[in-house]
This record gives C-alpha cells, structure tokens and sequence, in this order.
C-alpha cells in the first residue's frame, strides 16, 4: 500500500486572490454552476490549462493583438520593461515587478491584473442571482483554482456561507493538502469532490508537477474511505496528456492503485491545448513535447476508456 512520507504544505491564513467567478457552466460539475478561479498551487504541472493560477500573487496578462500602440503604459513603467516597436508593445516579463502601475494606464485593456481582492460578500454577490438556475438544473458552485486548499480558513467561511443558502459545493482539487484541517475546515461543508489522479510514480511525477505524490496518493486514500459514509461524492480525474500521463506504464499504475484503493470509478479528461496562449500572454515558457500541444485523439482516448474498463474502473463521462 501507497505510504506517506512527511510533506510541509505552506497554508495561508489570508484570502486568496480570485481569477474570475464564471457564471453558466455546464462542464465544471452537474447542473448549472457557478465555477470561482482561486489564484495559487503548490504544484507546477507542465500542461495547466491555467498557468494564470499558479502563483499566488498578482501577476500581469499582456495580450499584444489589442495594444493600439499609444505607449501610456510606458511612461508609468519605472522597471523599463516596456517598449514601442513597430506600433505595438513589447513587455519584458523578466523585467516586470508586478508593481500594476501599467495596467490602469492601458486604455484598451491590452494589459491587465490577474488576480483580484474579492472579499466573501463580493463574492455571493456575484453567485446569488444564479441560484435559481441552481435549483431548477442541480447545479451549483465549484470552487476550483490554482488550488483552493492552499487557504483553507477563507475557504471554509466561503463554504459556509453558501451551504446557509443550500447551494451545492464542489471543489476541484490537486490533493496536496493537509488532510486534518482539510476533515475540519473543509469537507464538512461539501457535496463533491473531484480530485486529480495524474501519475503515479514518484520521480515522474516530481518531473512533471514539481512535486511528490505521496501527500496525493494517501489523500485520495483518505478520501474514498471517507466518501463511503455517504456525506459526499468522490470522483477521482486523469488528464490525459500525450506520453506523459496518458502512457499505458501511468495507466496500469492508475489502476493497480484503485484496485487497491477500492475506487470502482473514474473520469479521463481529454488534453486541450487552447490554454497555451495564455502562457504567452504572461510571459511563461512552455517545456512540452510537441504531442502534448495537440488535441486529444478519439482513438487513444478509447483504447484507454478500455484499459481502465478491462481492470474493472467504470469510466464516467464528463
């Protein structure tokens, strides 16, 4: 059985910066939902689809297709990480401090702040008008990130406050989390879990996601044995990114550790390359083999439906 070294997990007391609350979601849960975007994970996974919310602090977002070439941004930049070339800006993101001195300058909105102060009434405020779509479809808020577990105590009022208005609760998460505050602080006040299962073994995975699994592994332990008390759902996900997670060494590993684990069902989740320019736009270099900025093929997609079926993982669509 998966056992679990020591791991220190920073945690922080303060409320998380928030990417963006998006409204009418059908892909992040069942029903309707409102999907709210914390901004911080202590995982650094090649492939993340939001490169945005790795960092916890602000960060600038630069989209040169709608910069109109009128150099305000310029003369309020002290770091001098910005020029004019041929109409257009260039931003230096190494010379960048974060300092948000640019970004209410630029008038079309070519640059702006990722990552906003959104206090917990800011937030309901911008969730209530959609309970009703929660009600009539079962839908509700998921809370997903960066990774959301990284400041639990916000977390936990937040939650708190949307169970006082009986909205559902989902939380998408990485699994690197201290699992006794998390029983305390967290759990207690969700319906669903979706938790991540990308690889298995350890020196892949610290390659990869920039971190040890073991924390992952016994938490997901801990969370199909409590699931089956009934007080909420677990469903665990696979990313299938091209040679990296989606290889068939990862999948049987996958699965020996469910079969021993005695989860019976699963999600894959197809690769989607749309997010890479949004690592452009902030400046971040991608390390990706050349299949992995593809979209996912049909065929590899059910020859591993079929892998995880054969072992006895129901797959569940998403």
């Amino acid at each position: 059985m998966y056992k679990l070294n020591p791991c220190n997990i920073k945690m922080h007391e303060h409320q998380p910066l928030i990417i963006d609350i998006k409204g009418n979601s059908l892909d992040d849960g069942p029903g309707v939902r409102s999907v709210i975007f914390v901004k911080g994970c202590p995982l650094r996974c090649v492939w993340c689809q939001n490169p945005e919310s790795k960092h916890v602090k602000q960060e600038i977002f630069y989209d040169q297709s709608q910069c109109i070439g009128c150099g305000d941004c310029i003369t309020h930049c002290s770091e001098k990480a910005l020029t004019l070339v041929n109409g257009k800006i260039l931003f230096d993101h190494a010379k960048c401090t974060a300092c948000m001195a640019c970004v209410s300058s630029c008038e079309p909105k070519a640059i702006s702040a990722v990552g906003a102060n959104l206090s917990i009434d800011d937030i309901m405020a911008k969730i209530l008008p959609y309970q009703p779509f929660f009600d009539n479809t079962g839908g509700g808020v998921t809370i997903t990130g960066g990774e959301a577990t990284l400041f639990m105590p916000f977390i936990s009022s937040l939650l708190k406050t949307l169970k006082k208005h009986n909205i559902h609760t989902l939380l998408e998460t990485c699994g690197m989390f201290n699992f006794k505050r998390f029983e305390t602080l967290i759990l207690p006040y969700l319906d669903t879990v979706y938790v991540d299962m990308k690889i298995v073994d350890k020196e892949d995975h610290i390659n990869y996601c920039g971190q040890s699994n073991e924390r992952i592994l016994e938490n997901i332990q801990k969370l199909h044995q409590r699931s089956k008390k009934g007080s909420f759902t677990l469903l665990t996900r696979t990313p299938l990114i091209p040679n990296i997670t989606d290889t068939d060494k990862n999948i049987m590993q996958i699965c020996e550790f469910y079969q021993q684990v005695g989860i019976k069902k699963a999600a894959i989740l197809k690769n989607n390359p749309l997010w890479m320019d949004k690592a452009k736009h902030l400046g971040v270099k991608l390390d990706l083999p050349q299949q992995a900025r593809q979209f996912y093929r049909e065929e590899k997609f059910t020859h591993i439906q079929k892998l995880f079926n054969d072992k006895g993982i129901h797959i569940v669509s998403m």
